[in-house]
């Protein structure tokens, strides 16, 4: 599926707008009633007056803005699936999502950083393949090999320090897991870039990058944070209520380890590149990859996507007829209905 013009959902806030109006009305008309008579006598003066009717056309009404901002949205649906021949290479991101990735050492923190530069990674890229990888004690696959970069990004964005409970930084769980993501009936170029801030505390590192490049697979890695270091933010509701301490009670500071990242990159024959510049980063990786031969494969993809804009116009339409025909006084069938028990006395 494709949005074709997604600015348009900026409509969708004349929703609540409503929403207020509505509530707004509802206020200044029980308090003009209330100054020209009592409700008893109200109730005999407008029988047939229902707040229901006045609820169900707002809904109908906000129903049909709906309908109205999707269909000005366009949404596309692929009606045919093509096998094409691309040529490329098979690039796997693996992104560090332990706590210390919270530090705000650089802006905004360095999980967000790292999703910064995967993602500016990916729209430089043509005809590669990515994947993703999550880790933090343990590596997790995000999203297999594939040449939808939106579902990449998609993907990317849903990463959080809370998908693993396993905490820690073991960057040998990802390199490992990465070995079984290429696909070994096809003989392309395997890069992995690896996204941290290098606080690896265990030693399998450099020797499963070393096993990896004798796969065939090239190690860049990526460090984000300041060597300076930084705290982790306790936060409740966006509000930093604290920083993480130690069991000492100490404020625990965590530090971009740089010499770790060298190390691993070195072992797989890759490069180390400081994250702080995403421009910098994103012509780097790209210098690497241009210089990389370019590997054919199969990839099935989408073609021939159809326009659905005539359903959610229909679909407003039929909305706002309703909301036309709809009395805010009770009908009969309301009346036995009785809803938010309208008939008391």
């Amino acid at each position: 599926m494709q949005l074709e013009e997604k600015i348009w959902f900026w409509g969708l806030m004349v929703i609540p707008l409503i929403v207020l109006v509505f509530l707004l009305l509802q206020w200044w008309k029980h308090r003009t009633q209330r100054k020209f008579a009592r409700k008893p006598l109200l109730k005999r003066l407008s029988p047939n007056s229902s707040i229901f009717k006045s609820i169900l056309k707002v809904v109908v009404l906000s129903l049909a803005f709906a309908c109205l901002v999707l269909a000005l949205v366009n949404p596309k649906v692929g009606t045919k699936l093509e096998t094409v021949k691309r040529e490329g290479v098979d690039i796997v991101f693996a992104v560090d999502v332990s706590k210390s990735m919270l530090a705000e050492d650089i802006a905004p923190n360095r999980l967000e950083k790292s999703k910064q530069l995967v993602t500016q990674i990916i729209n430089n890229l043509a005809s590669d393949r990515v994947g993703i990888i999550a880790y933090a004690g343990k590596a997790f696959p995000q999203l297999p090999i594939t040449t939808d970069y939106g579902s990449a990004k998609m993907f990317l964005q849903s990463m959080n320090t809370d998908m693993l409970s396993s905490q820690g930084t073991a960057i040998h769980e990802a390199i490992e897991l990465a070995k079984d993501y290429y696909d070994d009936d096809q003989d392309t170029n395997r890069v992995l870039i690896i996204i941290s801030d290098g606080e690896d505390h265990g030693e399998l590192a450099t020797q499963v990058a070393r096993e990896a490049y004798e796969e065939g697979i090239r190690i860049f890695t990526i460090g984000v944070g300041d060597v300076k270091g930084g705290r982790i933010p306790e936060k409740r509701n966006g509000v930093i209520v604290n920083y993480k301490k130690d069991r000492q009670g100490e404020t625990v500071i965590t530090r971009l380890d740089e010499n770790t990242l060298k190390n691993i990159a070195q072992e797989a024959h890759g490069s180390y590149i400081n994250g702080r510049n995403t421009t910098e980063v994103v012509e780097h990786i790209r210098d690497i990859l241009n210089k990389m031969d370019k590997t054919e494969f199969e990839a099935k993809q989408f073609a021939d996507f159809e326009s659905q804009f005539q359903w959610f116009l229909g679909a407003a339409i039929f909305f706002l007829m309703i909301d036309v025909l709809l009395l805010e006084r009770r009908t009969s069938w309301l009346k036995r209905l009785n809803l938010f028990n309208e008939n008391a006395t």
